[in-house]
């Protein structure tokens, strides 16, 4: 059975820093890519960023191009987002996802998620 497990999420202020790491079992991540979403209240759930599990290339999300980095580690099945210079607006549900690369920035796109890990941004 895959599972994604998020953990790392907590309260920071604004120019901190928080690393968030998913931890996969099973084969999730063989299905090639690896993404960050996030969901604030009453928005739709956004693309933040994403790695291709192969290769190492790493897709961002204009919005924290520069502030975020997405790194894996194969040996530990894990991705981590690691988030600098957090902004009010970075506050939201943070997900973790498995899919394919093809249309990666659709949520519609991942066959396996996360239950979510909450990152709040005080100013």
């Amino acid at each position: 059975q895959v599972q994604l497990v998020e953990s790392g999420g907590g309260l920071v202020q604004a120019g901190g820093s928080l690393r968030l790491s998913c931890a996969a079992s099973g084969r999730a991540f063989s299905s090639s890519f690896a993404a960050w979403f996030r969901q604030a209240p009453g928005k739709e759930r956004e693309f933040v960023g994403g790695i291709r599990w192969t290769s190492g290339s790493t897709y961002y999300a204009d919005s924290v191009k520069g502030r975020f980095t997405i790194s894996r580690d194969n040996a530990k099945n894990t991705v981590y987002l690691q988030m600098n210079s957090l902004k009010p607006e970075d506050t939201a549900i943070y997900y973790c996802a498995a899919g394919s690369f093809i249309a990666y920035t659709r949520p519609a796109n991942y066959e396996y998620w996360g239950q979510g890990t909450q990152v709040t941004v005080s100013s």
